[in-house]
């Protein structure tokens, strides 16, 4: 199958996510990007937990490294007995399936099917490195191909010189606007919330969009009602870590509140993503409270003195009625009918 990150930006290059090589996966930090592109190597798939749980890298970005967290993993066990193999491979599925709890349905996804290939890779003979590797660049593919559908729908109902507005980084859904808009000869204007405490809207999204040759704007958290009033979105998009079939989403932290300002003025909201068929409501959301030292520093910098203290929700639950579509590979989808996209059956995504 031929590679889907053609032309794609630096952060979307498959090399730049995560990649097994040598015994070893290889994980873009971009907890320091775009100020260093540096490298964070993973040489146990222990450690490739950790770098997704410390936000070397998010978004979507943990699929692919979980991933190649079982080919390390196959690697680690290469000289077990087939038995001990299958034992390593099933535990490091189960806990590189749940590295982060809002997620962990998503990951597991990946690496149960992951598993499986290398289940029946040791049967025959084969190599479960070779499995896990050669799945995770199928799930890529796959991913970039469904989302550019997403990506195409979302560009379509965006007149020429239209602007929208970001929160978060979105992964491979951003790569899809900027394919869709310059297939379609469209003008569009970025505005990215900077998306605080990691920043991704600033150093992740924007760096994307720049590099693309999009008229880009970083706005401060705290601007986003002043630069709404003043009439300069067309459009509040954002991309989803779980949509709920009962409409509900969640996301990165004030996502939910830039909902509220853009419903009061009458900014339409477009979720991008792919409903999680097993979440049935919002209730089944889990919320991962992250350390809260993360809040309260900016990599090593301390921002706050000593004895104050703070609270780090990774992620907020936005309801329905703030949501204007849910888009997604098979259409634009309201919020409160999710059904009729499971009508259309579930498809391998992850």
């Amino acid at each position: 199958m031929q590679r889907q990150d053609s032309g794609m930006p630096f952060l979307l290059q498959y090399e730049n996510v995560a990649w097994y090589e040598d015994g070893q996966v290889r994980i873009l930090d971009r907890r320091v990007f775009p100020g260093q592109k540096k490298f964070v190597y993973c040489k146990t798939y222990q450690e490739v937990i950790k770098a997704i749980q410390d936000m070397v890298t998010q978004s979507a970005g943990p699929y692919t490294a979980v991933g190649m967290g079982m080919a390390l993993a196959a690697y680690q066990c290469k000289d077990r007995s087939e038995d001990e193999q299958i034992s390593f491979l099933t535990k490091a599925a189960c806990e590189l399936g749940n590295a982060r709890p809002t997620t962990a349905n998503r990951y597991s996804a990946i690496t149960n099917r992951a598993l499986k290939q290398q289940k029946e890779a040791i049967k025959n003979g084969k190599s479960a490195i070779e499995a896990a590797f050669n799945d995770t660049i199928d799930s890529l593919n796959r991913r970039y191909m469904t989302m550019q559908k997403v990506g195409n729908y979302l560009v379509d109902i965006m007149p020429n010189n239209s602007s929208f507005l970001t929160q978060c980084y979105g992964e491979t859904i951003i790569g899809a606007i900027i394919r869709r808009a310059k297939e379609t000869n469209k003008t569009l204007k970025a505005y990215d919330a900077v998306t605080e405490p990691f920043l991704q809207g600033s150093r992740l999204t924007a760096s994307c969009f720049q590099e693309a040759g999009f008229d880009t704007t970083v706005i401060d958290d705290n601007m986003v009602n002043f630069v709404l009033e003043r009439g300069d979105i067309d459009f509040y998009t954002s991309a989803a870590d779980t949509i709920a079939m009962d409409g509900h989403i969640a996301n990165k932290i004030g996502t939910k509140q830039i909902a509220i300002l853009a419903k009061r003025i009458g900014i339409p909201y477009f979720v991008t993503g792919i409903p999680d068929q097993d979440k049935l409501t919002g209730e089944t959301i889990k919320i991962e409270y992250r350390d809260s030292k993360q809040a309260l520093q900016f990599g090593s910098q301390k921002i706050a003195v000593d004895g104050v203290n703070s609270i780090y929700p990774a992620f907020d639950i936005t309801p329905p009625y703030l949501i204007d579509g849910i888009v997604t590979d098979k259409g634009i989808f309201s919020p409160y009918n999710l059904s009729a996209y499971s009508n259309f059956g579930k498809e391998n995504f992850y």
